[in-house]
């Protein structure tokens, strides 16, 4: 398959790259060194998160990866056959230095035919979850990744690689000294995880009065937040029901976990407003990334709903309004648009390509085809100008 060219600039709002073995322990204070360990089992190399061998991740030090795009055709027809998640993958392929550093990053974009980018990390997704009962070690080690980011990939490169740092919330001082740190520093996105944030007391949601201090700075610095499809911690619900212990493992097959899979950002979202953030601060620019859009629909009909019937819940404000106005949806390519165009516009619609996941797409610029029924002009505002927007770009 080779990139097409297309009539406007391409703003992929679902890039990632692949972290280097240091990356969260380069900058990591000597007094936390020992939690992040990479450690030899049966010949491989796997992650040890203070001494408990992760699976989340099979291969974290991504020297092999599975190939862009080996999904594609599972998403899109189903697994008839099925086939295991390493026969869908396929052949595996050694990580090329587009995927580690930005400059070959740049020349394989310009390949791909993609103007520009906002950039994921990969390993990060595993950290907070984790460590959840240790908000200190969260805070640490979080704040080494970004200062790792900064040296390999920069948080602006070039005005076309856009990284997304990484801020946690457990302790709300340190992550508005984050926020303004990875601003001073040129970032226009940070990445929140989609889940309730830990705390010395237990979880508590992100969108709870406790935190608009932070959230506040957020609209000072009028800073988009992405929320990308991560380990939000559910996998302890699964496995109540299941009687069993494991971490969440996105590539083995759990059926009963794979009909709860979207339960994450349905409660993230819902979260905005009933617990009220989106009321009290409307200037918030938020992100879905790589969560699909099937959720939404099912999500709004509910909150229209309780809202129906509890106006006072909401402060006697719309949630659905609310979130009709600040959250931004990249849905997955077999989806299409036209469901999501009329939940929420045009205008919150947001292309992205998951690249170079084996779950994305392998030809970015693919994520077009399924826009041809459009304007050119609302294409254009999907496949770049509206990230373009909210980025100030």
């Amino acid at each position: 398959m080779t990139a097409i060219s297309l009539p406007y600039p391409l703003f992929d709002a679902d890039n990632h790259l692949y972290e280097t073995e240091d990356s969260l322990t380069k900058y990591l204070p000597d007094k936390y060194k020992k939690a992040i360990q990479y450690v030899q089992v049966n010949g491989r190399t796997k992650i040890a998160v203070r001494g408990h061998i992760s699976e989340y991740i099979p291969n974290p030090t991504f020297e092999v990866v599975a190939r862009p795009g080996a999904m594609e055709d599972y998403f899109k027809n189903g697994n008839p056959e099925g086939k295991s998640k390493r026969e869908i993958f396929g052949k595996s392929m050694k990580a090329v230095p587009a995927f580690r550093e930005p400059g070959a990053r740049l020349a394989l974009m310009d390949e791909l035919r993609v103007d520009r980018s906002l950039m994921f990390p990969t390993l990060a997704s595993l950290v907070e979850e984790r460590m959840r009962d240790d908000p200190e070690l969260i805070h640490a080690v979080v704040h080494a990744l970004n200062e790792w980011l900064l040296e390999a990939w920069g948080f602006n490169y070039e005005n076309r690689i856009f990284t997304t740092p990484v801020i946690s919330l457990p302790i709300l001082d340190k992550a508005i000294e984050e926020l303004d740190w990875v601003v001073a520093n040129g970032a226009k996105a940070i990445l929140v995880r989609p889940a309730p944030v830990p705390g010395f007391q237990g979880p508590r949601s992100f969108a709870l009065p406790e935190f608009d201090p932070f959230w506040k700075r957020v609209v000072e610095h009028d800073i988009l937040v992405a929320m990308h499809s991560s380990d939000s911690g559910y996998s302890r619900f699964d496995a109540e029901w299941e009687g069993s212990k494991t971490e969440m493992l996105p590539f083995q097959t759990n059926a009963f976990r794979m009909v709860n899979e979207w339960r994450p950002v349905q409660d993230t979202v819902a979260s905005w407003v009933c617990h009220g953030a989106l009321f009290r601060f409307p200037e918030l620019k938020l992100a879905i990334i790589e969560s699909g859009s099937a959720w939404l629909k099912p999500l709004l009909e509910t909150l229209t709903d309780v809202y129906k019937k509890a106006p006072e819940g909401f402060g006697m404000q719309d949630p659905v309004a609310a979130i009709k106005k600040s959250i931004h949806v990249s849905p997955f390519y077999e989806e299409g648009v036209t469901e999501l165009i009329d939940l929420v516009g045009v205008d919150r619609v947001l292309f992205g390509s998951d690249y170079p996941h084996p779950e994305g797409l392998a030809e970015p610029t693919h994520f077009a085809d399924m826009l041809t029924h459009l304007p050119v002009e609302d294409q254009a505002k999907i496949m770049g100008g509206n990230l373009a927007r909210l980025l100030g770009v």
